[in-house]
């Protein structure tokens, strides 16, 4: 491909005035058959890159015929064309496509315009994203990550999702989503009273929004909402997503043991007909890249050059059931990953030959979270809240962590979301009720758009030490709405030249909270 003749920062410029032609439209519930020419309805997206290939998303308004052109230039000089992809209502008409044969280390220009399939000479405005593809060798990188979307009611105000719009400032190589992408349970009013005073108004809301997500298209809405917000056009269409999924992609806490029969909210009661649907739409709305050995795999690992591995962690479809967890043995009931995600993990972490390993967890591994937080029961997380040698759901993790210390593997650090707010965790095996494992570090942020919580307690079976926390105050209460601005996301900056890794942890208006810098361990 030809030598970049943009800079990235002058694309998001440029992205925001010409690129993401009928955004304006985002704001209507519907789309008008009277318009001759298809529509792009929900702009574009990238995500799962690496130094070859990634793949990318867009949706029309009704069946078309997608056309691809790929370019290492933004004026799509000498652009390669692929063969065409065809939207459906099968699909509600989104189109998903692995790019491959890329160059590493190199910004990569897309560009899609749609025919009717009914009349093939109305042809839509074209739309247009980019990202860059990892390094083959050694170059700075950087990345962001958060969780929590459109959480507790709080959706789009006359602000907007504004975190993604401070992040998309950062022009990270791409965004890591943590989970809870959507609140499929979390339905929405035009206007919620705010304590002290005042109302948020949702201004930008649909009927997909107003109840919970039961059936596959209401499921799809949810994916939907969070397009029609211009700070997440703005940010897809410049940095890939590399997504994972928590619980509010199906319904709170969902487990096994899920019982719906009391909940009003819902006529359909089957956990796994909910789930199932909703799995169908996180990975029909979303870049995650499809699995042909296990269709629907969320887990995964994303070679980002020769200084950094992701590994992408599900730990909620494999999970036993929510309970008590105080097994003395490992059993699938006490399991959170399963028995194959564990080998896998392992595997891949043993072969990696990255300097840093980031394990991307869905959910913290020291904080108590409650399946039942009125009673303050069951485990929702890892821990138990007993403070004490590993149980349940300890076990696994502590099998994993002595791995990965008996095995010599180095500068793992895990970042996650989940509890609504955002700190620095040291996992010291000598505060440890167990302490068979290597001391790391796990950071937490969130939400990005979402009601703020916390602190959440810690379970001292792992060691965890605070060095830092930003969270609301007894004073402040719970469930924040994020106009009070503790919305938080983090910055992961490593150095090509010294391989050292810098965390910082930031709100939504770019203040820094927090910083620290890691040192690699280096091979003997």
């Amino acid at each position: 491909m030809n030598k970049l003749s943009m800079t990235r920062r002058a694309f998001v410029t440029s992205a925001s005035a010409v690129g993401l032609v009928g955004v304006s439209s985002l704001a209507l519930p519907y789309y008008s058959r009277a318009n001759q020419r298809p529509v792009f309805t929900h702009g574009v997206q990238s995500g799962d890159v690496d130094a070859t290939s990634g793949m990318v998303w867009t949706r029309t308004d009704r069946p078309s015929r997608v056309m691809f052109e790929v370019s290492s230039t933004e004026n799509f000089a000498n652009a390669i064309r692929l063969a065409p992809l065809d939207t459906s209502p099968a699909s509600d008409y989104t189109v998903r496509r692995l790019l491959t044969d890329l160059a590493s280390d190199q910004d990569i220009f897309y560009r899609m315009t749609a025919a009717d399939l009914a009349d093939i000479n109305a042809v839509s405005e074209p739309i247009v994203g980019r990202f860059r593809t990892a390094p083959a060798s050694k170059r700075d990188i950087k990345f962001a990550w958060s969780g929590d979307t459109a959480g507790q009611g709080w959706g789009i105000d006359e602000t907007g999702m504004k975190t993604y719009s401070t992040i998309g400032k950062h022009t990270p190589d791409f965004f890591l989503h943590s989970g809870d992408t959507i609140y499929a349970d979390g339905a929405m009013k035009d206007e919620v009273d705010l304590p002290g005073g005042g109302k948020w108004k949702n201004v930008v809301l649909v009927d997909g929004k107003r109840k919970v997500a039961e059936t596959l298209d209401e499921y799809r809405d949810q994916w939907k909402y969070n397009m029609m917000d211009r700070h997440v056009l703005g940010l897809s269409a410049i940095c890939p997503t590399f997504y994972q999924w928590d619980d509010h992609e199906v319904l709170n806490n969902w487990s096994d043991s899920k019982n719906l029969s009391a909940d009003n909210r819902y006529t359909e009661k089957s956990i796994h007909v909910l789930a199932a649907r909703a799995a169908r739409a996180f990975h029909e709305m979303t870049t995650i890249r499809y699995e042909p050995s296990e269709p629907g795999r969320v887990y995964r690992k994303i070679a980002y050059g020769p200084l950094l591995d992701v590994f992408f962690l599900d730990m909620r479809s494999y999970r036993g059931p929510n309970g008590p967890d105080m097994q003395d043995e490992m059993t699938p009931q006490s399991r959170m990953l399963g028995e194959q995600q564990t080998k896998w993990l392992k595997r891949e972490l043993a072969n990696s030959k990255a300097t840093w390993k980031i394990i991307a967890a869905d959910m913290p591994l020291g904080l108590v979270v409650w399946d039942d937080g009125v009673k303050k029961a069951g485990a929702e997380a890892v821990s138990n809240g007993d403070n004490g040698l590993p149980k349940g759901r300890e076990l696994e993790i502590a099998d994993l962590l002595r791995y990965i210390k008996n095995a010599g593997i180095s500068n793992t650090v895990w970042l996650t979301a989940d509890v609504h707010y955002t700190a620095a965790h040291y996992y010291n095996p000598e505060k440890a009720q167990f302490q068979d494992f290597s001391p790391f570090w796990e950071f937490v942020s969130g939400p990005i758009h979402a009601g703020t919580f916390g602190p959440n307690d810690f379970d001292m079976t792992f060691g965890p030490e605070l060095k830092f926390i930003k969270a609301p105050t007894a004073e402040q209460g719970q469930n924040l709405p994020p106009s009070t601005g503790l919305q938080f996301f983090g910055l992961v900056d490593i150095s090509g030249a010294t391989e050292q890794m810098t965390v910082r942890l930031m709100d939504r208006d770019d203040n820094e909270l927090y910083k620290i810098t890691l040192d690699p361990v280096r091979s003997a």
